[in-house]
């Protein structure tokens, strides 16, 4: 069998994705131990955190699978990294991936070194990926790829992370969780923020920020008021408030004068862009070369654009785009590839 005697560690969130990762390494012969994360467990705005139901929940498959199961506590270090990096960026006006983050920091960092402690060969996760040694690779389900909060992982942690449903499709996990009858084959997907579960993001904000109203401006003449323009993003056309005729869209924000800029354009200037300057930039193995010409992402499930690649200092580079995109959001990622493999990305400056 493919993985007699090894080790694997894997991250049991209570979800169908990461329970059929553990019953497809267990077929193959792996010594699998099944690890959750409680990274979180405060409630917020009325809701109650669902970390005891995952818990549980991750805890149950583990006994129908009759392997060894351990929790993790990585709730203070989740906090520092995560937690307080997204509030600071949102502080800052920009609009952070926390998912992102706790990949980096949490899943692929802390998770991994733990169990390589405690005498995995390698660990696993639930992700739409698939990797070969230290290149990370989009997964087979292009509509399930989960690849872009993946980037600022690195190499040495791709090759020990096994992606078991990189190569199939997103109904066929569903299908063998109800063939195996594992006990939470009907568990629907989580919704929400990735740590919180129903809450939405200005609930949660709302708990740290205080709101400060102020005014929504359309050239240079206000016509409404925001709830505090840490909680607005651009492109954001929901949540505005403003009535009658065309929708409206977010194309700015001034912290300071704490004032959030529309506009009924679709077209205007402000939201269109061809040239993209990323910051605090990421490879995961080896950077791409001066004027190669890569596929970008913007957002999760976005289509790939050709982009010429110019690296600059400290940490930054451009992009210039074959098309134009849409609202590219100060504090969002922008992932690289070249073909099927992810070369990295950073944040839109």
């Amino acid at each position: 069998m493919i993985g007699m005697s090894k080790t694997v560690y894997v991250g049991l969130s209570g979800g169908v994705d990461s329970s059929v990762t553990a019953l497809l390494l267990k077929e193959q012969g792996y010594r699998v131990v099944g690890a959750h994360m409680k990274n979180w467990s405060r409630d917020i705005a009325g809701f109650e955190c669902p970390w005891q139901d995952d818990y549980q929940e991750a805890r149950r498959l583990a006994a129908f699978l009759d392997i060894e199961f351990e929790l993790f506590d990585f709730e203070d270090q989740y906090h520092d990294k995560v937690v307080d990096y997204m509030i600071n960026e949102f502080k800052s006006g920009r609009t952070p991936n926390p998912d992102v983050m706790c990949n980096q920091e949490i899943k692929f960092k802390l998770f991994l070194d733990k169990s390589l402690e405690r005498g995995a060969d390698y660990i696993a996760t639930g992700h739409y990926a698939r990797s070969n040694g230290s290149r990370l690779l989009q997964a087979k389900d292009a509509d399930k790829d989960q690849t872009y909060f993946l980037y600022r992982i690195d190499g040495v942690a791709v090759a020990k992370t096994i992606f078991p449903l990189g190569d199939i499709h997103k109904d066929e996990v569903r299908v063998a969780a109800r063939k195996a009858k594992l006990p939470n084959a009907e568990r629907k997907e989580s919704m929400g923020i990735c740590f919180v579960g129903k809450v939405g993001i200005k609930d949660f904000l709302k708990e740290y920020i205080e709101a400060v109203p102020g005014n929504i401006v359309e050239d240079g003449q206000a016509i409404g008021q925001h709830e505090g323009a840490v909680f607005y993003t651009i492109g954001q056309r929901q949540g505005l408030g403003l009535g009658g005729g065309l929708p409206y869209y977010v194309i700015g924000k001034d912290m300071e004068k704490n004032e959030v800029y529309v506009t009924r354009d679709l077209n205007s200037k402000d939201l269109w862009t061809s040239e993209l300057q990323l910051s605090m930039m990421h490879f995961i193995n080896q950077p791409p070369q001066q004027g190669q010409e890569l596929l970008i992402r913007t957002r999760h499930r976005a289509p790939l654009i050709k982009a010429i690649y110019s690296a600059g200092q400290d940490g930054f580079c451009s992009l210039q785009l074959e098309q134009p995109v849409r609202a590219a959001t100060p504090g969002q990622s922008a992932v690289l590839y070249a073909g099927q493999e992810v070369l990295g990305g950073g944040l839109v400056y």
